[in-house]
């Protein structure tokens, strides 16, 4: 079976697009299981761009491990899945959203099934696993823990077939351009550093998260924002940013990146344990270690607090579980930590909580428009209100697969022909080009310490004021944006504002967002959706 990488590098030297067209029907930015999913819905009536920022393989769909939830075993309904995922809300899902996401679920797995995923079975049955607050075994895995590089894998080899979608690497979108209210282009940037314009007569918004926000994060280096930060730019709304999912269980060692520990491992009955060897989940909730992920995030935090160590960590304990059947059913973790002398069939893991998804983003309706036209978005760059205030585990490449697809054939439905003239956005912020501008990597260093600390896990009004007048401050210092890296830093500086100044907006404790001065609900002020728009936050 060919691998990823070797399915792009045929297709992607094989394509009958010039390097330097400047005009498509559909345009879509990013590549992962949103994005793909899109373009092979949107192949049938004209011509489809996709633009990865880096590698196609280099997404965070790429960097799934749990597996993909849906309603398919004969112990499962549909309206269990969607009780669960309206639960893991706490109070905020867009109901309809959710309806959808898992109705639509069993036949999403059908296609992928239909194009070649190969997700895990015993026999000819498929196997489901259960992550924390599904109330069934309803997770597919492909590989044991390496269901996202599946999906996109299947994903490309469908794409592939078709000679409508062309795939460009490398191509960082820097802004979107607007003309009399419509979304008509897109600059952008190749690896070389140079500046070009792509017309199109709809553009797609499918580029992932925002957790390169943060100093610990299970993010990809691409995930910065950038569509957030574009559309917000062009003056689409977005939502719901205050609400960033933690992952509790990332591997922390100081000179390793924040590999994601996957939930599933808590599934299969992995324990956490505080420096004193105690499981101190049970005292934190009745769940214990599979309670929902802010819950078990928050109870980490709490016990890192508590620790007089002067680097302090909780640990992973899978000693107790079967180590050949650890060793087959989870094989990228088993690997990945071996390379850091870690055997986690016989060691402890140290642990510590990292950024992970972003449930608001570019609000969109249940077909992926925004509030801008011929501008759409999909995945987790897409606030669709689907997944509330906290995301259900393994709902996420869902959402990439259910709402790309539905995406794809809304902008296949309203096609028009793509626009001529262009009129240029201004940016939401002021960006100085004074004599001392703040270096690049320090402003990236400066914004992902400041929102750990100050619009992280848990928040308070007087840190949440803190980092908006830092980010804005830092805003004001920096260089005019030329390079990638610099375009990169600003989506950075706009989104992390967007983030503070929403959860200093919402004064309550819900789901992912957790205020020590706010520590209850008010569903009377704030069982809504936070929308900002034009420097300026409602709730609706």
């Amino acid at each position: 079976m060919a691998t990823l990488e070797d399915l792009n590098s045929r297709w992607y030297h094989s394509q009958h697009m010039p390097a330097h067209a400047s005009e498509t029907d559909f345009l879509v930015i990013g590549a992962g299981v949103a994005g793909l999913r899109a373009a092979i819905e949107l192949a049938p009536a004209g011509r489809v761009l996709v633009l990865a920022k880096r590698e196609v393989t280099d997404s965070s769909t790429q960097y799934a491990q749990g597996g993909i939830a849906a309603a398919l075993s004969d112990e499962d309904e549909i309206s269990l899945h969607l009780q669960d995922t309206l639960n893991a809300g706490d109070g905020l899902c867009n109901a309809e959203a959710a309806k959808v996401l898992v109705e639509e679920a069993p036949q999403g797995i059908e296609e992928l099934i239909a194009w070649g995923t190969q997700f895990d079975r015993e026999g000819t049955k498929l196997t489901f696993g259960r992550e924390g607050a599904h109330s069934r075994n309803r997770i597919l895995h492909a590989h044991g823990d390496s269901t996202g590089r599946e999906i996109l894998r299947a994903l490309y080899a469908k794409a592939k077939t078709l000679k409508e979608i062309s795939v460009r690497e490398f191509e960082f979108s820097t802004d979107l351009l607007v003309d009399g209210g419509r979304v008509c282009a897109v600059n952008v940037i190749d690896e070389h550093g140079q500046h070009a314009t792509i017309h199109a007569s709809a553009v797609l918004l499918a580029t992932g998260g925002m957790g390169q926000l943060y100093a610990n994060t299970t993010n990809p280096g691409v995930a910065t924002g950038d569509g957030v930060a574009m559309a917000y730019r062009a003056g689409a709304q977005v939502t719901d940013l205050e609400f960033i999912q933690f992952h509790p269980t990332a591997l922390y060692l100081k000179k390793a990146p924040r590999f994601l520990l996957s939930e599933a491992l808590r599934g299969e009955g992995a324990h956490l344990r505080n420096m004193e060897m105690t499981r101190f989940m049970p005292k934190y909730h009745p769940m214990g270690e599979l309670a929902p992920r802010d819950v078990v995030a928050r109870a980490i935090m709490h016990e890192l607090e508590r620790s007089r160590a002067k680097d302090p960590v909780v640990y992973l304990d899978l000693t107790d579980l079967d180590a050949d059947h650890i060793k087959k059913r989870f094989p990228r973790i088993y690997s990945t930590c071996m390379q850091y002398n870690i055997d986690i069939t016989s060691e402890l893991i140290p642990i510590r909580p990292a950024a992970h998804y972003a449930m608001g983003g570019v609000r969109t309706d249940l077909n992926g428009r925004t509030s801008l036209s011929a501008l759409y978005a999909a995945g987790e760059a897409a606030g669709t209100g689907v997944h509330g205030a906290n995301r259900l585990a393994s709902n996420s490449l869902l959402e990439g697969l259910v709402f790309g697809a539905r995406a794809g054939r809304k902008m296949r439905d309203e096609l028009k022909t793509p626009s001529g003239s262009v009129g240029q956005t201004s940016p939401a912020a002021a960006y100085s080009n004074g004599p001392l501008p703040v270096p690049v990597e320090t402003a990236v260093t400066q914004i992902q310490e400041l929102m750990w600390k100050q619009v992280g896990i848990v928040r308070t009004a007087t840190g949440l004021k803190q980092a908006i007048a830092q980010l804005e401050q830092l805003g004001s210092q920096l260089k005019a944006s030329h390079s990638r890296r610099e375009f990169e830093v600003r989506n950075l500086q706009l989104t992390g504002t967007l983030v503070a100044k929403s959860a200093l907006a919402r004064e309550e404790s819900r789901g992912a967002h957790y205020r020590t001065d706010f520590p209850d609900h008010n569903d009377a002020k704030f069982k809504k959706h936070s929308v900002v728009s034009d420097e300026k936050i409602s709730s609706e």
